[in-house]
């Protein structure tokens, strides 16, 4: 017989049971996307190595020593990005990416195999690929940057709910900014479809932090067309002059009305034989007339016109006008084929089919760059984006940096990515044989590299002697100064990096840095997180210090974990 205590405990356990049951429910998905998790060699790669960088010195390029350090990458992106979130954490201003499109036509791989279009799990593939690398990029952005990714119909809806989750440390829609429309065929459009020709593709735009965002407003085109002058420039500025009649809005009586010419005729809103009226009213003419917004005139056939006068710089309230606007939404000014006949003139024949137009991303970085910022394209492929950003530097003057990562599927790293950024930075000549001028720059070219990462002693010593280029990265400072066994020195313009691979060489190392003007970043091996604060307590105005390589173990644990 079961007593009063056994059934308290059986009620309490079930109860418990209960609360768990409430508590595993809350945190269950009640909306948004979900797909089958897979495994993706590369990330699994990292459970037991840690990405790193080697610099391919015979691939640096030098026209013009004032100019940012431009990054090229060669390597997974994930492992790129994983080491960017070291050294380029919150400092990158936008990124653009043109992904895979996984239309199933060898277009996207996973696990080194091509996903076809029969594959039951396409689009979980996709996801799970853009997801972990999505993740990445956000740590890297600014609170003011943005990302603009390129997408078509296959995955644009996945992509909008993917990027909509903040709750798996994405974007969230409450940082959604718009979903661009980019026509990107001149004519007709593709044919591919039975039931409609698809000529459009889109930039889905999204932002770190949307109201520290910040888009720059286009100049309205037509400020050609204000010519006339008259006593009201000054203040006004140019005008245009614009008929006052039309027939085009809404017939009313009341505005069908004469107006009173110089020669005292009166003049009707007659156009072309159409019922017409005016676009204002009698009272507002009378103030148009009286205010100098009104000019009547006669044409080439002698008949009266009545304009109203649009100025430059004030409405026809006598309103300031705002000779800015927010950009559309819907581009329509760049093909593909711009991109494709590009790509062909640089190197003598077809070597990429379907790439992004230059002038479509250098658009874009227009809107929301400004002249010092860093743009990452972690899906380099062909590398427009070095292309847009050299070019808009020259337009404007600017020092903006790119960073591109590309795998080398295919050789397009070493045969197409890396030759392109040459030919732009140092020139070409074309396929007419007209040699078209570098834009000039400079150009530092890395490789991803692994070191173990079983955090044993030892491997924290590889760790550290593997690092120098992944510190030099993020400092900036690529010139060597002094390379001795226990430590290196190296600098840019106006800051210095020390490396101390053996804490013994630390006053030794002081003495070295005493006379050098200007400040250091000193990073000091430890295998514990030791700071060394002590020992540089007398120039400690001078230095920041870092260990390593805990510091870069702590970013890889927090990604890998």
């Amino acid at each position: 017989m079961e007593t009063n205590d056994n059934k308290n405990l059986s009620k309490a356990k079930l109860l418990a049971e209960v609360a768990r049951l409430k508590k595993e429910l809350k945190k269950s998905k009640k909306y948004g996307l979900v797909w089958e998790e897979k495994l993706e060699d590369v990330v699994e790669l990292c459970k037991e190595k840690l990405p790193i960088l080697k610099e391919v010195k015979n691939k640096e390029i030098e026209t013009d020593k004032t100019k940012p350090v431009n990054l090229l990458i060669e390597g997974d992106n994930y492992h790129a990005l994983s080491v960017l979130n070291y050294t380029h954490s919150k400092k990158i201003d936008v990124i653009y990416i043109d992904p895979p499109y996984n239309t199933g036509s060898k277009d996207f791989i996973f696990n080194d195999l091509y996903v076809d279009r029969e594959d039951a799990y396409r689009h979980s593939k996709w996801l799970a690929f853009m997801e972990k690398r999505l993740k990445l990029a956000k740590y890297l952005l600014k609170d003011t940057g943005a990302i603009f990714i390129s997408i078509d119909d296959n995955e644009v809806a996945q992509l909008k709910l993917l990027m909509d989750d903040k709750n798996i440390g994405l974007f969230g829609e409450d940082n959604f900014v718009a979903i661009l429309v980019w026509e990107n065929r001149e004519g007709g459009g593709s044919s591919d479809s039975k039931h409609f020709k698809i000529k459009h593709e889109y930039v889905l735009v999204y932002a770190k932090n949307k109201p520290k965002f910040l888009i720059n407003k286009e100049k309205i085109p037509d400020e050609d067309a204000y010519t006339y002058t008259d006593k009201y420039e000054k203040e006004r500025g140019k005008h245009k002059l614009i008929k006052l009649n039309s027939a085009s809005i809404q017939y009313s009586k009341s505005l069908d009305y004469p107006i009173i010419a110089p020669d005292r005729k009166e003049i009707w809103p007659s156009f072309k034989h159409k019922k017409a009226c005016w676009r204002w009213s009698k009272e507002k003419v009378k103030w148009g007339l009286a205010n100098g917004f009104i000019k009547i005139d006669k044409n080439k056939s002698g008949n009266w016109v009545v304009y109203s006068k649009q100025y430059l710089n004030v409405d026809n309230e006598n309103n300031p006008i705002e000779r800015q606007r927010p950009p559309f939404a819907v581009i329509s000014q760049y093909s593909s084929t711009m991109a494709t006949k590009e790509l062909e003139k640089m190197f003598h024949g077809k070597v990429f089919s379907y790439p992004k137009p230059y002038l479509l991303i250098k658009y874009l970085l227009n809107l929301s760059t400004e002249k010092n910022s860093v743009i990452l394209d972690f899906m380099a492929g062909t590398g427009t984006t070095s292309q847009a950003v050299l070019e808009l530097n020259k337009e404007d003057n600017g020092n903006r940096q790119f960073i591109l990562c590309t795998n080398n599927e295919n050789d397009i790293a070493t045969n197409i990515c890396y030759p392109r950024v040459k030919k732009v930075i140092m020139g070409y000549e074309n396929l007419k044989g007209e040699k078209i001028k570098g834009l000039g720059g400079i150009l530092k070219y890395f490789k991803t590299d692994f070191v173990d990462g079983e955090p044993t002693d030892k491997n924290k010593i590889k760790l550290t002697a593997e690092a120098t280029e992944m510190l030099c990265v993020k400092e900036g400072t690529f010139k060597p100064v002094l390379a001795q066994n226990n430590y290196k020195i190296f600098k840019n313009t106006d800051h210095y990096t020390g490396i101390i691979y053996d804490p013994l060489a630390i006053s030794v190392f002081k003495k070295v840095i005493k006379n050098f003007k200007g400040k250091f970043s000193v990073y000091i091996f430890s295998l514990g997180d030791e700071t060394f604060d002590e020992e540089f307590e007398d120039i400690k105005q001078k230095v920041r210090l870092s260990p390593i390589p805990e510091a870069i173990l702590r970013v890889y644990r927090r990604i890998f974990k």
